[in-house]
């Protein structure tokens, strides 16, 4: 579902507010020229992930699902020189790319790319005690968007700020009964949310070059 008037929008916010630079448009294209989907956030959403980390003095962040490091990117410039952000990409492929894309950048110094499903590497972020984490950005496979909330949260300490992107589903996220796993792995996700008293939470409904869809932005409080 597209507008071309939501479009227009979007690229006169990007224009004026939010314009590129070489690293972010090389990003772009060369995961599309590798063959990645064309999923990655847009210009202003990347943005905004940028100005929450730095509104949330975040020093520490963690991505669960990294594509071709565009969204990395956006996130590991708002944090200081000593910050550290990891990110974790199931596909080699992908983070081949995302790895070139963020040493291009010049923040391969900050950023760490994990390979392999975050079901598994979560675990090992904790046992190596590589929480908590300021802000966590999820924008990973819809299917275990509740696991990843849960590991977000083991991940975090009171305060930090939690993202999840897509989660609108060009409005099917309000289907009760849906045989499509990504509607029904983001509705368990507001489940668990609204019955978790360590977070608060909302979610807003967005359009724009991207369609229609939307994001949650929680905070743990305990």
């Amino acid at each position: 579902m597209t507008n071309p008037q939501w479009t227009a929008v979007d690229q006169y916010f990007t224009e004026t507010i939010a314009p590129a630079d070489e690293a972010l448009t090389a990003a772009l294209a060369d995961s599309t020229a590798a063959g990645l989907p064309e999923i990655a956030v847009a210009p202003n959403q990347g943005k905004l992930l940028h100005l929450l980390a730095r509104m949330q003095g975040a020093r520490n962040v963690l991505e669960i699902g990294t594509l071709g490091g565009y969204s990395t990117i956006w996130l590991a410039r708002a944090l200081p020189a000593d910050g550290r952000l990891i990110t974790l990409e199931y596909s080699p492929v992908h983070a081949d790319v995302a790895r070139a894309n963020i040493a291009r950048a010049g923040l391969d110094k900050i950023v760490e790319v994990r390979t392999g499903a975050a079901l598994d590497t979560l675990p090992q972020l904790e046992a190596e005690g590589a929480g908590p984490f300021d802000l966590v950005f999820i924008d990973a496979d819809k299917v275990n968007n509740a696991h990843y909330v849960e590991w977000a949260l083991k991940l975090s300490r009171p305060g930090t700020v939690i993202i999840v992107d897509n989660v609108v589903r060009n409005g099917r996220v309000a289907t009760e009964h849906s045989d499509d796993p990504a509607i029904t792995g983001t509705r368990e996700m507001f489940d668990l949310i609204a019955r978790e008293p360590r977070l608060d939470a909302t979610a807003i409904q967005t359009v724009g070059t991207k369609g229609y869809d939307g994001l949650l932005l929680a905070r743990v409080t305990a």
